[in-house]
């Protein structure tokens, strides 16, 4: 992937996450489900376990942690973005008004 194309990944993770920790500050019980994901990705072992015992223990922080950990720009909450346990926190329309949003943003530019 060129640095370019990784570079707009990113930003997309980054601004769905964005929404992500919204939404968990509305419903937090989306935490849960979350936690019940990891516990049976890692039981599967469908999940490096490095990055489920990370998720666990992010999972386990409070809210407002969580949720500020979810949109940091760093290096380690890039990575973890990438292994997500909060597919479905977002409804697919939500999902794809934020990429439809970047898109226009990215044209414009």
């Amino acid at each position: 992937m060129t640095d370019g194309l990784h570079a707009a990944a990113e930003q997309r993770s980054l601004e769905l996450h964005r929404a992500v920790a919204e939404r968990l500050r509305s419903d937090p019980a989306l935490v849960e489900r979350a936690r019940d994901r990891v516990v049976r990705w890692l039981r599967e072992g469908t999940v490096a376990r490095p990055y489920g015992e990370a998720w666990l223990a992010l999972l386990g922080r409070p809210l407002d942690e969580l949720t500020d950990f979810l949109v940091e720009p760093g290096e380690r909450a890039r990575r973890m973005r990438q292994t997500s346990p909060f597919a479905g926190a977002l409804s697919p329309r939500e999902r794809w008004g934020i990429l439809r949003r970047m898109r226009e943003r990215s044209i414009r530019q």
